[in-house]
């Protein structure tokens, strides 16, 4: 039965996979490969279980998949644009004031869901906040949302794809585990610090190292809070424009000054936080 179920889910991960490469060239780098590992790769050791637990990745992997395509089938993300929040704004704001707790709960499980399945819009996200909620609220939303996406992201990668990478690349992923193992929570608070790399990249190539689940967590939180307070203020100015004469008021001026003095600042922190060796 488990091998029936998995010819068919290979058969619909090829249509997703067909579908992924022709409306979307990201995807294409992405996609491509993780489809090959899982959709195609023999278990080692043949049995029921082996092959259960290969069916339970693939429905995973294809309702992900799903998920993914149809967010660019429908185009959601232009409802992730600047444009588009300026223009519904008053509306938002409006809906904001009369259901300040439901539309909190909504903004935080739409952010979730986002960085959850990697989508692009994060950061967009994260200025909306500030132009909604304001500083205070902006960032208590956007710092749990956003460390809650990037674990469930983190915990989806771990389980479909880092048994396989640990055994196929085990000789060459040794020091960097022991690496990781020793200073993991350094590292990864260099990456939050500092913000050189894809969001969503550090949270899948840091599931595929033994880094524990809740030092992944709580570093995370703790690295993007200074970046997202930065984020957060900048948009809670974003959202006060009424023109574009206002562009050069002198506090939206300080925010985007923030967030290009930012990655420079965080460098200059990691330089004395570094662990000696």
């Amino acid at each position: 039965m488990a091998v029936l179920f998995g010819s068919i889910a290979t058969k619909i991960g090829d249509f997703h996979l067909r579908f992924l490469l022709t409306n979307n060239n990201l995807y294409l780098t992405i996609m491509k490969p993780i489809y090959q590992v899982l959709f195609y790769q023999n278990c080692k050791l043949v049995n029921e279980k082996c092959q259960i637990m290969q069916t339970n990745k693939l429905f995973l992997l294809l309702l992900i998949t799903i998920l993914i395509s149809l967010f660019f089938y429908y185009d959601l993300s232009q409802y992730l644009t600047l444009e588009y929040f300026q223009a519904q704004r008053t509306t938002i704001l409006a809906i904001y004031a009369d259901n300040p707790w439901q539309t909190a709960l909504i903004f935080f499980a739409i952010y979730v869901v986002v960085t959850g399945l990697s989508l692009p819009g994060a950061t967009l996200l994260t200025l909306i906040a500030g132009a909604i909620f304001g500083l205070l609220k902006g960032l208590i939303i956007v710092s749990f949302a956003s460390t809650i996406g990037a674990t469930l992201a983190f915990l989806l990668a771990r389980y479909l794809f880092k048994d396989f990478v640990q055994q196929k690349f085990q000789t060459q992923l040794g020091p960097i585990n022991r690496g990781i193992e020793k200073d993991g929570g350094f590292y990864l608070f260099a990456l939050r610090l500092v913000p050189a790399f894809p969001f969503f990249a550090i949270n899948l190539a840091m599931a595929l190292t033994p880094l524990n689940v809740w030092t992944f967590y709580w570093i995370s939180q703790i690295g993007m809070l200074a970046g997202t307070i930065v984020y957060v203020n900048a948009g809670m100015q974003i959202g006060q424009l009424q023109s574009l004469s206002d562009i050069l008021s002198p506090t939206l001026l300080l925010s985007f000054a923030l967030l290009g003095l930012f990655p420079l600042i965080a460098k200059k922190l990691l330089k004395h936080l570094r662990p000696i060796t």
